[in-house]
């Protein structure tokens, strides 16, 4: 009888640890929740991530890591599929009717949209390994990550058709120093305005930050006319660019 109480004594008591346990497990959980331990699904775990299907992940699968290597190195689909998205871009800007006022604005997210850091992410598995803030500052601070070709390509594009552009970055107000001359390396002149994340921005998550920074620009009155993007986080909620364009990246997710 008093192992029997014991017992049912006990039974909440480790339901609440299991469920604990699990709620704390790796958040690369729900990410190997929908592709499973196949490396085969791997393409269709990339395609959620893509689209925005699959959330709040914090780490490529193990058995992924490969494919995404593999996707991202020089030979791989990553570029040519960086390329058709800035093609696609300069389709919609042709159908456009700008007013040359200089309030036509175009709105560019810089890691992973007009700079790379795979240089980077090739040390930390592709983003198999859990970031990393400060190997990344540390990163950032060597000023070495290359342009993304297709994007400097439309990049120029769209400065010389008259946008004026506007680089809005998670990277903070400290970094804007490393941050112009990186970009001034890569091949990236010309902004209009540069916005970081200030003292004010700490802890704001990318999407309430970012849709925040883009209603300020609406406010004094420029028309966003397009917005680029690794990210949903990039592109979505109040103050939505005209259209939006998102850039692949299976490396890693910011909400």
């Amino acid at each position: 009888m008093a192992f029997m109480l014991a017992s049912a004594t006990m039974f909440p008591f480790l339901l609440i640890l299991l469920l604990v346990s699990a709620a704390a497990a790796d958040g690369s959980s729900k990410a190997n929740n929908v592709c499973g331990r196949s490396a085969s699904r791997c393409p269709a775990w990339r395609l959620s991530v893509e689209s925005g299907n699959l959330k709040d992940w914090h780490v490529v699968p193990l058995h992924c890591v490969g494919y995404v290597r593999k996707y991202m190195m020089a030979e791989g689909q990553y570029w040519e599929d960086s390329k058709v998205a800035a093609l696609a871009i300069l389709d919609y800007v042709k159908t456009l009717k700008l007013a040359g006022d200089g309030k036509d604005a175009w709105v560019f997210d810089i890691d992973e949209t007009l700079l790379s850091n795979i240089p980077y992410y090739q040390q930390h598995d592709f983003g198999g390994k859990a970031f990393d803030s400060k190997t990344f500052e540390a990163w950032v601070l060597k000023m070495k990550a290359p342009a993304l070709p297709s994007s400097l390509l439309l990049y120029k594009s769209l400065l010389a058709q008259g946008f004026k552009i506007f680089l809005l970055t998670g990277r903070d107000e400290s970094q804007r120093n490393g941050t112009v001359h990186n970009l001034f390396q890569a091949g990236y002149k010309g902004w209009w305005g540069l916005i970081l994340r200030g003292e004010n921005d700490q802890g704001t998550s990318a999407g309430v930050y970012k849709p925040e920074k883009r209603g300020e620009l609406v406010n004094k009155g420029y028309r966003l006319w397009g917005s680029v993007g690794d990210q949903w986080s990039d592109l979505s909620g109040p103050y939505e660019a005209s259209r939006s364009f998102k850039l692949p990246n299976p490396m890693y997710y910011i909400s």
